[in-house]
Order: C-alpha cells, then sequence, then structure tokens
C-alpha cells in the first residue's frame, strides 16, 4: 500500500514539473510577445534584469527540463484508469479550448501572448496546459508513428547530449538570474508582488529543476 502510494506521489511529482515547464513557457511567451512588439520602449523588470532577451534562455531551460521530468513518471508503472493519460489529455485540452472560445473574449491564437488578470481566461489557460502535459506524459503511446518520431528525436539528442547537458547549467542559472532579478522588481513594486507571485515561483521551480537535473546527469544518462 505504501508502495503504491508513493509510486503515484511521484508520478504526480514528473506531471507537476512538466506542467511547470509549459507555464513557464506559457509565461515567457506573453513577456517576449510584449518585449518584441513594443520594443524599444518596453524594458520589462529594468533595471535589475539587463536584457528582456534572457527569456529567449530561460525558455530553453524549460524546454530541456521537460524530457528528464517526464522521464521520472514513465519509469514508473501506475496502470490505466480506463484509458491512457493521452486520452484524458485529448479531453482536457478539448474542453478546455472550447471553454476559452465560449465564455472569453480571448482567441486560442493569441491565448498565451496577451496580458489579462481575468478569472476565465487564465483558468482557460492552466487546463489548456494542463491537457498538454497529460499529452505530452502519454505521447509514445498515440501511435506508433508518433513513438518512431520520439525515437529519431531522441537519438539525435542523444548525439549532443553533453551539449544539452552544459546548456542545462548555463539557462539554469540565467533562470535563476532572472527569478532573482523580477523578485527584487517586485519588492521595488510592493502592488505588482502578486500579480507576478506564479511567474517568480515557476522560474524558481525552473531553475531548481535544472540544477537537480545535471547533478543527475539526466542528459548524460540518456540510452537509446
Amino acid at each position: 500500500m505504501v508502495d503504491s502510494i508513493w509510486v503515484y506521489l511521484k508520478k504526480i511529482f514528473s506531471l507537476s514539473l512538466v506542467l511547470n515547464s509549459l507555464i513557464t513557457l506559457a509565461a515567457i511567451a506573453g513577456i517576449l510577445y510584449g518585449f518584441y512588439h513594443a520594443s524599444p520602449y518596453w524594458h520589462p523588470y529594468a533595471p535589475y534584469l539587463i536584457n528582456g532577451n534572457l527569456f529567449l534562455l530561460v525558455a530553453v531551460a524549460a524546454f530541456i527540463n521537460i524530457f528528464p521530468s517526464a522521464s521520472i513518471g514513465r519509469a514508473l508503472h501506475t496502470g490505466r484508469l480506463l484509458f491512457h493519460h493521452y486520452v484524458y489529455g485529448f479531453f482536457v485540452l478539448l474542453s478546455s479550448s472550447v471553454f476559452v472560445v465560449a465564455f472569453t473574449s480571448v482567441s486560442l491564437v493569441s491565448l498565451f501572448l496577451v496580458h489579462s488578470s481575468n478569472i476565465a481566461v487564465n483558468t482557460g489557460r492552466f487546463f489548456v496546459l494542463t491537457g498538454l502535459t497529460l499529452l505530452l506524459d502519454d505521447l509514445p503511446d498515440v501511435s506508433k508513428r508518433v513513438e518512431s518520431a520520439l525515437s529519431k528525436l531522441k537519438s539525435r539528442a542523444y548525439q549532443v547530449r553533453k551539449v544539452i547537458h552544459a546548456l542545462q547549467l548555463v539557462t539554469g542559472f540565467v533562470s535563476f538570474y532572472v527569478c532573482l532579478a523580477i523578485s527584487i522588481w517586485a519588492i521595488q513594486n510592493p502592488e505588482l508582488i502578486f500579480p507576478n507571485s506564479l511567474l517568480i515561483g515557476t522560474l524558481l521551480i525552473t531553475s531548481i529543476t535544472s540544477f537537480a537535473c545535471v547533478k543527475r546527469k539526466a542528459w548524460l544518462k540518456i540510452t537509446l
């Protein structure tokens, strides 16, 4: 019983890390869209963040973290509850997309590019990313063709695993710096601490995940 609980907790932990990476990527997409659209008139989190382009490296960190985070859960045997995880992922993704279209004024295309504090919009964003998380977690089981494509990507990643390992360390430090810069900026603007708390939290988790994966040599241990 205890072993079963531990397995499920570890699976939830794995899914949470993948979801955090996707939330980080979504948040950065909105920031970079505003940054490039308003360039050179808007400098996010200045003067503590030296350049808004650093968010690109944070995006790389979040993207690199997805595979080792998902691999934690895929190594576990949790069984299936009626369907594969990707079926639930498709359902959540479809339902949340319909919700966004029906109950918000934001289009699906620009869902993560516009700044909005609307509860319905942010609820839609969260469940879209949750659906994507479940889908990514079980992606190899979607079809043999998808599994084959992923195997080819894994083979190419294996060839440059040392580069990815080094890049994960560098982008992890960049993510931590950006997190620290935004935190200091928020402290100087107390009324904006809460609106930026989620971003700060996800960046902190992203940087910690990067460091943990580097310590575990997650990408160096990748096998064909």
